[in-house]
């Protein structure tokens, strides 16, 4: 699967329009980890628990977003953004989007 931010492929042509795709999901912090970054808070610093469980979920959301494209019969996602939001006071939600398109050589 092709994924690029752009509204085109390089070297490629959209043949076919398959149409919106996403994939989230939602986060929650994990009690111990909220309290070890509060600590860290304090003396300043990379949160890497932090860090680490919002790359997976940012995987974890374009991944679904590729299975959306998949399942339309995409081979390429263009326009791909990702965006996150608090939904809870210990949770976070991370959205993948995007445009399907199924593309071919020039």
């Amino acid at each position: 699967m092709i994924i690029v931010t752009t509204d085109f492929v390089p070297g490629k042509e959209i043949k076919e329009l398959k149409g919106f795709v996403k994939g989230s999901t939602i986060q929650s912090k994990h009690i111990g980890k909220d309290i070890m970054a509060g600590l860290k808070n304090l003396v300043g610093g990379e949160i890497k628990d932090y860090q680490e469980m919002m790359e997976k979920a940012r995987q974890l959301a374009i991944g679904r977003m590729v299975e959306d494209a998949k399942e339309k019969g995409a081979n390429a996602i263009i326009n791909v953004r990702l965006q996150t939001s608090s939904v809870m006071a210990n949770a976070s939600e991370i959205v993948a989007y995007g445009t399907a398109v199924y593309v071919a050589d020039k």
